[in-house]
C-alpha cells in the first residue's frame, strides 16, 4: 500500500491528474532474465536490455512517468521470437540473443502509418528538428561572437534533433540519462550505473505528429501551464534603473494607456562594483533602491509581477549581506571569508541558497527568477550533468514544492525533459532582419520537443541602433509568440520605450501590445491545450497538414493555436508596403488586418502596410477576446467579446478555458464555456453555453458581447428569445450584440436574422482604412485641398454607415464603383499627376490586397 501511495504521489508531481494517476499501471508485457518490454501506448514501447538483469524503475531526466494507461496489445512468445503487436506497430525480438542489434530486434509499422521497418542502428532521414540551448550572439542562425560556450564564431546553428520525423518513427536512447534519487522531500540527481544497460523508447506515429506529442507526455510529463500574467507584456531593458526611474516608467505606461504585466529588473538591482558585487550579486544596490521592500510593495500596488536577473555562477562572496548565514548553514566558518562556489549538484548548497537568500526575497515580492547562466556547460562533480538542465529543474521544482502560486522561471534550454520547466530565454541575438526572420522557425521547431514558451529579446539585443520599422515588425511577431518581452543591451541608443518613437511608430507599438491583450482569452485557452495534449502555441503547419509539401516548405509560417495562421513579416518594405508570400491550406481564411476572406489551397502574395500584419483566421471560427479596456491580466471577470469570423461551412465551436490564473490546482480546478456559431440561410445562431466546472475565486457572472465580422445590417436580433441591444461597428463592418449580464451557468442564445443586404463587404475594412489615412495624408501635401463629392464620399464611408445605416447598401456599392476606377476619380478631383501616383501607391491600389 505504501509503495502504491508513493507511486501515486510521484505521478501527480509529474503532472498527471488524480484520475489518471489512479488508472495507471506498469504495462510490462514481457520480461526475461535480461530483457524487459513495456508498452506505454499503442505507438510507444520501452525496450530494456540488462546484462545483469537489473532494470531501472527510477525516474530519469527524460522519463518521469513509469506507469501508463491500459493498452490493447497481443503478445506471442511461442518459438524463438517474442512478438508484441499493437494497432500501430509490431515488435520482434529474438529470445536470449543478448543486447539489441539489427540482427535480433525490429519494429515495423501497422495500420495506416507510413510504412517502415526499423532496426537498431538505423538513422532517420527526415527529422523535423527541435531547438537549441540559446541564440546568444546569433545573427539569424550564424554565430557572431566568441564568448558563447557551445558555438564558435562563424558557425551555422545546428538545431538538435526533435521528437518528430517524416520517417514516421523516433528512437529515444535514454541509456545514459541521469536518474532521480526518489527523495520525497526534494528529488535529486544520481548517476546511472555504468552497467551496459540499454534503455530505449521507441515511438511509432506515421505522420500523426499530434498523437506522437500526446504520447510523449505520457512518459516525459506534461508541459506546465504558466500563470496567466505570463501571457501579458513584459518590460525588460538592460539599464541602470533606479527606484525613481522605474516609477516614472510605470507612470508612463499608465499615461499612454499601454498594458503591462511583468517588470523585469536586470542585473543592476544588485551591486556590481568591485568589492561589493560583480556579474554575480545577491545584495540590493541601495544607492539605486534605498528600500527594496518599499520598491517591491510599490510594484505590487501597480498589479505587476517582478522578476530579477541572476548570474549565479560566481557563487556567494564574502561581501554579500547574506554571506555569514549562508556559510553557517553549510557548516563553514564565515570568518575565513572564502567564496562559496556555485555547484548545481550540491544539494546542501542549493537548499542554503533558497533558505538564506532566494526564498526571503520571494516573500518580499519577487515572483520568479531570470536565470542568466552563461558559464560552464557541465557540473564539476556529477559527470555529464548539464548545468542548464539541472538549474532549471532545481529552481522550478523548489518553487513547485514550496509555494502556493505556479512556478515560473525563464532560462535557456537544457535538453529533453526541460519542457517541464518553462519558460525559455533565448539569449542575446543580434539586431537584424536575419534574426527576426529566423525566430519564427526557431519557435516552431521548439514545439517538436514541447519547449513551447520561448521568450525572445523582441527587437534584438546586440546592436548600436534601432530601425523603427524592424522593431515594429519584431514586436508584431512578439504579439503572436508565446511570451511578449522586449529587451536590449545596455546602450542609450537602444531605448524601446513605446513613447520614445515618433508618433506613427509609437501608435503601432501601442496598438500591437493592446492587440496581444485582446487575444488573451484565446491564447490562455490554447496554452491549456499545451498542458492537456502537448501542443505548443506556435506550431508548424505540418501538424495539421502532414501530407502537404507546402506545410514543410513554408517553414516560417506557423499556427498560433488552433485557429490562427501567421505568416510573419520579416523584411523591410518597398514604398510603404511589404509583399508577403503565404501558403494557405484548404478552406476559407480570413485575413484579419484587411478584413478579406480568401480561399485556401493556394499560395497568395499579399501586401501589408506597417500597421498591418499577415494573420489568417480559419473561416467561420468563433473565438473569445477581451475588449481594449483590459490593461493587465490579474483580473478574472473581464468582459468577453465572442467574435465570429466570416466563411467556413456554417458551423463552428470553441471551448473557452478559465481558471484561477496563478494557483497550482488548475489540473482539476477550472471551468469551460462552450461557444457555438451556426449559419443557415439568413439566420445565424450564436450560443454562449453555460459554464461548466469550478475553481477558486470564480466569478458568478461576467459580461459578454457577440461580434459578427463582415456582417450586414440585421432585421432582428434576440437573446434567449428577447429583443437585444446591438450596435454596428462601421470601421470593421461588424455587428456587436450586448448580452444581459446573468449567471455564467446560464446559456445565452443569440439569434440574428438578416434581410436582403447583398453588398460586397469582403476586404472593405482594410480598404476604407487605407483610403481615410491616405486622404488625411494628402492634406499635408496640399493644405488647401477641397475634396469633391466623389472622392469625399470614399473617405467618409465608415462614418456614413455609422450615422445612416439604412444607406449602407447603396453607399457601399458606390464605394466599390469608385474604387474600381480610382485613378480616374483622382484625376477628376484635379490632382497633379505626381499626387495621383503618390495616392495610388499610398492606398495600395496598384498592388491591391
Amino acid at each position: 500500500m505504501k509503495r502504491k501511495f508513493i507511486l501515486l504521489v510521484g505521478m501527480l508531481l509529474a503532472g498527471l491528474s488524480v484520475m489518471e494517476a489512479k488508472t495507471m499501471q506498469r504495462n510490462v508485457v514481457y520480461k526475461d532474465a535480461h530483457v524487459r518490454f513495456t508498452v506505454v501506448s499503442d505507438g510507444v514501447v520501452r525496450m530494456e536490455y540488462s546484462p545483469a538483469g537489473c532494470f531501472v524503475d527510477d525516474k530519469s531526466f527524460v522519463v518521469v512517468n513509469r506507469a501508463y494507461p491500459q493498452v490493447d496489445y497481443q503478445l506471442k512468445t511461442k518459438g524463438r521470437w517474442v512478438e508484441i503487436i499493437t494497432s500501430k506497430m509490431k515488435l520482434r525480438y529474438l529470445k536470449d540473443s543478448g543486447c539489441f542489434t539489427e540482427k535480433n530486434l525490429t519494429v515495423s509499422s501497422r495500420g495506416n502509418l507510413v510504412p517502415f521497418v526499423w532496426h537498431p542502428g538505423m538513422r532517420q532521414s527526415g527529422n523535423l528538428k527541435g531547438t537549441y540551448r540559446t541564440l546568444d550572439g546569433m545573427d539569424g542562425n550564424v554565430q557572431t561572437q566568441k564568448w558563447v560556450r557551445d558555438t564558435q564564431k562563424g558557425d551555422t546553428l545546428a538545431l538538435e534533433d526533435g521528437l518528430l520525423s517524416t520517417d514516421g518513427w523516433t528512437l529515444i536512447d535514454d541509456s545514459q540519462s541521469h536518474l532521480f534519487d526518489g527523495d520525497k522531500k526534494w528529488e535529486w540527481v544520481k548517476e546511472r550505473p555504468a552497467d551496459g544497460n540499454q534503455d530505449w523508447i521507441f515511438m511509432a506515429y506515421g505522420h500523426d505528429y499530434k498523437s506522437a506529442l500526446k504520447d510523449y507526455i505520457l512518459f516525459a510529463g506534461r508541459m506546465p501551464l504558466p500563470p496567466r500574467y505570463a501571457f501579458g507584456y513584459w518590460w525588460s531593458r538592460y539599464w541602470l534603473y533606479s527606484d525613481k526611474e522605474f516609477r516614472r516608467l510605470i507612470d508612463n505606461f499608465h499615461r499612454y494607456d499601454i498594458p503591462l504585466d511583468v517588470l523585469v529588473v536586470d542585473m543592476d538591482w544588485h551591486y556590481t562594483e568591485k568589492g561589493k558585487g560583480g556579474w554575480t550579486g545577491w545584495t540590493w544596490n541601495r544607492e539605486l533602491f534605498p528600500s527594496p521592500e518599499g520598491f517591491l510593495r510599490y510594484v505590487k500596488a501597480q498589479n505587476l509581477k517582478v522578476t530579477l536577473n541572476l548570474h549565479p555562477a560566481g557563487g556567494v562572496a564574502s561581501y554579500e549581506e547574506q554571506y555569514a548565514e549562508m556559510a553557517k548553514s553549510m557548516g563553514l566558518n564565515p570568518a575565513e571569508g572564502k567564496t562559496i562556489h556555485w555547484i548545481n549538484s550540491d544539494k546542501c548548497f542549493m537548499n542554503s541558497m533558497f533558505d538564506q537568500i532566494l526564498t526571503p526575497m520571494e516573500k518580499s515580492g519577487v515572483d520568479f527568477w531570470w536565470l542568466d547562466w552563461q558559464q560552464d556547460l557541465y557540473d564539476p562533480k556529477v559527470k555529464g550533468l548539464n548545468n542548464t538542465w539541472w538549474i532549471n529543474y532545481a529552481f522550478f521544482s523548489r518553487m513547485e514544492r514550496n509555494r502556493n502560486t505556479r512556478p515560473l522561471l525563464y532560462h535557456r534550454w537544457g535538453g529533453l525533459g526541460n519542457h517541464r520547466y518553462q519558460v525559455g530565454f533565448s539569449g542575446d541575438a543580434v539586431i537584424s532582419w536575419k534574426s527576426l526572420e529566423y525566430q519564427p522557425y526557431f519557435n516552431s521547431t521548439a514545439s517538436n520537443v514541447l519547449y513551447g514558451y520561448w521568450s525572445h529579446d523582441l527587437g534584438g539585443h546586440i546592436g548600436s541602433r534601432i530601425d523603427p520599422e524592424m522593431y515594429v515588425r519584431w514586436l508584431q511577431f512578439g504579439a503572436f509568440s508565446p511570451i511578449m518581452r522586449t529587451h536590449s543591451q545596455k546602450s542609450a541608443e537602444l531605448n524601446k520605450e513605446p513613447w520614445a518613437f515618433s508618433r506613427g511608430y509609437s501608435d503601432i507599438v501601442r496598438e500591437t501590445i493592446c492587440r496581444r491583450y485582446t487575444m488573451a482569452p484565446y491564447i490562455y485557452t490554447m496554452a491549456r491545450k499545451g498542458y492537456d495534449e502537448g501542443l505548443s502555441l506556435c506550431r508548424p503547419l505540418y501538424y495539421d497538414w502532414p501530407e502537404q509539401s507546402q506545410a514543410y516548405r513554408f517553414r516560417n509560417e506557423y499556427m498560433f493555436g488552433d485557429a490562427m495562421l501567421v505568416s510573419p513579416a520579416t523584411a523591410p518594405s518597398d514604398s510603404g508596403y511589404l509583399k508577403v508570400r503565404t501558403w494557405l491550406p484548404e478552406g476559407d481564411w480570413f485575413e484579419w488586418s484587411s478584413g478579406t476572406l480568401l480561399s485556401g489551397g493556394q499560395v497568395v502574395e499579399r501586401n501589408f502596410a506597417l500597421d498591418e500584419y499577415p494573420v489568417y483566421v480559419k473561416g467561420g471560427a468563433i473565438l473569445p477576446f477581451y475588449t481594449d479596456k483590459v490593461k493587465n491580466l490579474n483580473g478574472n471577470d473581464e468582459e468577453i467579446v465572442v467574435t465570429v469570423f466570416p466563411g467556413g461551412e456554417g458551423f463552428s465551436c470553441f471551448d473557452l478555458y478559465e481558471d484561477n490564473g496563478n494557483d497550482k490546482n488548475y489540473d482539476s480546478q477550472y471551468a469551460v464555456t462552450h461557444l457555438e456559431s451556426c449559419r443557415k440561410g439568413n439566420k445565424q445562431t450564436i450560443v454562449v453555453g453555460g459554464r461548466k466546472g469550478m475553481y477558486k475565486d470564480m466569478p458568478v457572472s461576467r459580461p459578454f458581447k457577440v461580434k459578427v465580422l463582415l456582417s450586414h445590417m440585421p432585421e432582428s436580433v434576440s437573446v434567449n428569445g428577447q429583443p437585444a441591444k446591438y450596435t454596428y461597428q462601421a470601421e470593421e463592418f461588424a455587428l456587436l450584440v450586448e448580452l444581459p449580464v446573468v449567471s455564467c451557468e446560464q446559456e445565452k442564445r443569440v439569434e440574428i436574422v438578416y434581410g436582403r443586404g447583398n453588398s460586397e463587404l469582403n476586404g472593405l475594412p482594410g480598404i476604407t482604412r487605407r483610403m481615410s489615412k491616405s486622404m488625411e495624408a494628402l492634406k499635408y501635401r496640399n493644405s488647401y485641398i477641397c475634396f469633391k463629392e466623389e472622392l469625399g464620399k470614399m473617405g467618409s464611408l465608415n462614418e456614413t454607415v455609422l450615422y445612416y445605416p439604412d444607406e449602407m447598401e447603396n453607399r457601399v456599392a458606390e464605394f466599390w464603383k469608385s474604387w474600381s476606377e480610382l485613378p480616374a476619380v483622382l484625376e477628376r478631383q484635379g490632382l497633379k499627376k505626381e499626387d495621383v501616383s503618390w495616392f495610388l501607391r499610398n492606398v495600395g491600389w496598384e498592388r491591391a490586397f
